[in-house]
This record gives structure tokens, C-alpha cells and sequence, in this order.
């Protein structure tokens, strides 16, 4: 009797150790990942989070360059550098910098069992590979590409991320990075229009209708110089990222009747303090 509660003490001790490791490995192929055809082999975790594939940092950059990893334990923040690419993740960020450009992650970067995990597509980006989902096996094919991610001061018009930045400063400063985003999202939607100017400058400051369109620009908080978070919500904007869609009016509902907005426009989005509207 006591040699059969030994055993059955042993085999749950055995479960315990060993069962959350087997479910986790097996977790781990939940989602496959092939890098130019390989599988990727690795015992950091592969996870879907909100309907995202998030892949381990190291792991996939060094499958697809010759590149150094390294890990700043102070700000939480992996590097990933090679002669053509620079690769800064914050954990936590809603952001990836590459090559001073900026790639928006919504659920954020992961640190997850000692690992940094970020999207599949935004490291892609990066560097420059193509990524295709085949939904049928759950797995991820990235094909490296022909170079890596164009710089920012390249990519963005000064003029542009000067302006934008500034009105969405003004108008969402105190918003978090979606809510800023948004803002921006605004402008440029009115640049694209017919209905507006054809410029981010010209839509900020447009009088066509006999009145500023912006309340910053009648007070002069448009001149005032944004937050290193307003500058990375406007070159988020100019990358493309959009999360109202064709919205090309919004107001702050405690602050502003929104009557007229209700009665003549449709509600897109509700985001931190403000409405949305198309």
C-alpha cells in the first residue's frame, strides 16, 4: 500500500513538471512558420493574439540576415542590427522602429517566457520579406526579399510630419497613441478628398467656409511643439495606418454639441475622448 502511494505520488509530481511543458511545446506548433521554405525550429514560443501570429524576434531576424541581437534590460528593449537595418522593439510599445521608420503593432510587443515576440508582418516589413497565411495547416510562409525597409528620412516629408504632428498634438495630445493616430487619420482623409485642400498644411489651416476648421489653429496651439508620441502617431499616419476609415470629422462630445454632427454625418468610431464621424 504505501509503495502504491509513492508511485501515484511520483506520477503526479512527473504530470505536474512535465504536462505544462508538453502542452506548452505543443502550443508552440499551434502556428508553423516557415522562413524561405525551412520550418523554423525554435523553443521560443509562437503565439496568436488577436487573430495575430507573433513570432520570436531573434529566432526569425537571424533566419533571415546576418544580424546582432541585443537586449537592454533597463528600457525593456531589443535591438537588431545589421549593415542595412536597425531594429528597436520597446515591450509594451505599440510600435516597432526600423530604420527610423515606424510600424504600427495595436496589441503591442510581447515579452513572453523571457522572450521578445512581435507580428509577424511588422518584423517582415522591416525586413523588406513578403508573408503569406495559409488558414487550411495554421502556418506562416515569410520570403525574404531584395532589401530591407527604406529609411525615414527618405520616406518622410519633413514639411508633413512637421504639420501633422502638430495638429494631432494639439487637438489629441493628451489622447493615448490610438487616439492620437486617429486624429491624424482625420487630416489625411481630408487631404485625399475633393472637398479639401490637397495638402496636410492646407487642410489644417483651410478658411474656406469663412472659419478655421481647427480649433488650435484659431488659438495657436497648432504652433506648439509636440510630444515625441505625437511625432511617432504622425509618421504612423504617413505609413498608412488607419483606425477610423474614411472619417473626415470629429469633435470632443463634452466640450462641443455634436447635434449637427449626429443629425448630418454617420458615427464611425468612438476613441478616447472623441467622436468620429464620416
Amino acid at each position: 500500500m504505501r509503495k502504491g502511494i509513492i508511485t501515484f505520488l511520483l506520477v503526479c509530481v512527473l504530470t505536474t513538471v512535465i504536462g505544462p511543458k508538453g502542452a506548452r511545446a505543443a502550443s508552440h506548433q499551434a502556428v508553423k512558420v516557415y522562413i524561405d521554405g525551412e520550418l523554423l525550429e525554435t523553443e521560443a514560443p509562437i503565439e496568436l493574439i488577436d487573430s495575430t501570429t507573433y513570432v520570436p524576434l531573434r529566432a526569425v531576424s537571424q533566419k533571415l540576415g546576418q544580424v546582432s541581437v541585443g537586449w537592454d534590460g533597463a528600457t525593456q528593449t531589443a535591438y537588431v542590427a545589421k549593415p542595412d537595418l536597425n531594429i528597436s522593439v520597446k515591450i509594451g510599445a505599440q510600435y516597432i522602429e526600423a530604420n527610423g521608420r515606424y510600424i504600427y503593432v495595436p496589441s503591442g510587443c510581447k515579452l513572453i517566457e523571457g522572450y521578445t515576440l512581435v507580428p509577424v508582418r511588422a518584423l517582415a516589413k522591416a525586413f523588406g520579406a513578403a508573408v503569406d497565411w495559409d488558414g487550411e495547416t495554421n502556418s506562416v510562409y515569410i520570403t525574404s526579399g531584395s532589401g530591407t525597409i527604406l529609411p525615414g528620412d527618405l520616406f518622410y516629408r519633413s514639411d508633413e510630419v512637421y504639420w501633422l504632428s502638430r495638429i494631432i498634438y494639439a487637438e489629441s495630445g493628451h489622447e493615448p497613441l490610438k487616439g492620437q493616430i486617429a486624429v491624424g487619420n482625420v487630416v489625411l482623409n481630408r487631404v485625399a478628398s475633393k472637398s479639401f485642400p490637397d495638402t496636410i498644411y492646407g487642410v489644417i489651416f483651410d478658411r474656406r467656409y469663412g472659419t478655421t476648421q481647427f480649433t488650435p489653429v484659431a488659438t495657436g496651439t497648432i504652433h506648439n511643439t509636440p510630444s515625441e508620441m505625437s511625432v511617432i502617431a504622425a509618421k504612423l499616419c504617413l505609413e498608412g495606418y488607419n483606425v477610423v476609415g474614411n472619417s473626415m470629422f470629429f469633435l470632443n462630445p463634452k466640450i462641443a454639441s455634436s447635434k449637427w454632427f449626429d443629425t448630418n454625418l454617420t458615427m464611425t468610431a468612438i476613441i478616447g475622448n472623441h467622436a468620429f464621424y464620416s
